[in-house]
């Protein structure tokens, strides 16, 4: 904690133009609307800032983490005093390559990148316009929807490597993408920007497969309501939201936590929901599956802080990386998936 508060303090005195949010509610930082204070979130308005303040954070053994919208995590009640994020809000840049390709950087959403994409008659991110992330949160986890994912519109990606502090550009085939997961997943990286590679289409044909998209989503998800998407990801050759409802869960209420009447897949908030009352109904889940149905669930959802464990009676625990001060040695030392936390 003590080392925190220098590099804080030895921040304002480097990049006194640096936007610092001090004690900052994580509710205001994400789609869930739960959690309590940060101790910092520092909001750099480009690379340059970015890159100073991982310097003195290395400096400091303190290691600290990229929040995009937050649209995948779910902070804890009492907060993360010990914590320090870097937000990606500012970093905004987007444009057209002379050779066709898209240019942005890792605040941008991907709903402004589908329709930057649409604009300019590129087709392969209709899936994305409705995601609420962010292009650094979306190729962190490989996200997807209705038959597409980002690895597929992935070309290249350019990324802060902690240990070393260099920038670094890796092509899209040796990002290791997988179901909702990537190689930035299991290193100590922070993504700064992407080009993404598309084919031509006409305008309104990709607006048409857009709309239609977003009316499926509009119709099938409770987007009335805070919550972080889909909760789990899909288990091998099911449907989570399917073996929920088989199980009687649809609806399913804890506190203020309720697995969505519209989509069994979402966990939502009521209001004054708890992180507790979605880690409690999480859990209730997940036993209940693997009690009537023996699979196993994985949360999707990134739940902190990581000793804070979903775990039950099934043969094997969830697993979410995350990375965490407690591992500096580790991470500063660069040995890939060793330097990661696993959330059981």
């Amino acid at each position: 904690m003590e080392e925190l508060e220098l590099a804080i303090k030895e921040l304002k005195e480097l990049l006194p133009g640096l936007k610092i949010l001090e004690n900052e509610p994580l509710s205001e930082h994400c789609s869930f609307k739960i959690g309590g204070p940060a101790r910092a979130i520092a909001m750099p308005s480009d690379v340059f800032s970015l890159s100073r303040i991982c310097s003195v954070m290395k400096e400091h053994k303190i290691f600290p983490m990229a929040l995009g919208n937050g649209t995948n995590f779910l902070f804890p009640d009492e907060g993360l005093s010990d914590m320090f994020f870097i937000s990606t809000e500012k970093l905004q840049k987007i444009f057209l390559n002379e050779d066709g390709t898209i240019y942005a950087e890792s605040g941008v959403s991907l709903s402004r990148l589908s329709g930057f994409a649409q604009q300019n008659g590129l087709k392969g991110l209709e899936f994305a316009s409705g995601i609420p992330g962010t292009v650094g949160g979306g190729i962190w986890m490989n996200a997807g929807a209705y038959g597409g994912e980002m690895k597929d519109a992935v070309q290249s990606v350019v990324y802060y490597f902690y240990p070393d502090q260099g920038l670094y550009e890796q092509l899209g085939k040796d990002c290791q993408f997988g179901y909702r997961t990537s190689f930035f997943q299991n290193n100590p990286a922070i993504i700064l920007s992407a080009v993404f590679a598309l084919d031509k289409d006409e305008p309104e044909a990709i607006a048409s497969r857009m709309r239609e998209i977003n009316e499926k989503r509009r119709a099938k998800q409770p987007l009335d309501l805070p919550s972080a998407g889909s909760a789990f990801k899909r288990p091998e050759g099911h449907y989570a939201a399917a073996l929920i409802e088989e199980c009687g869960l649809k609806g399913y209420r804890n506190g203020n936590a309720q697995v969505s009447d519209k989509h069994a897949g979402f966990v939502v908030n009521l209001g004054g929901a708890t992180s507790k009352d979605v880690y409690d109904l999480m859990m209730h889940v997940r036993n209940e599956v693997y009690a009537q149905k023996q699979v196993e669930l994985h949360p999707e959802i990134i739940i902190l802080p990581p000793d804070y464990k979903l775990t039950d009676t099934s043969p094997a625990a969830p697993k979410n990386v995350t990375f965490t001060n407690g591992d500096y040695e580790k991470i500063a030392s660069g040995t890939g998936t060793s330097a990661a936390k696993e959330e059981n």
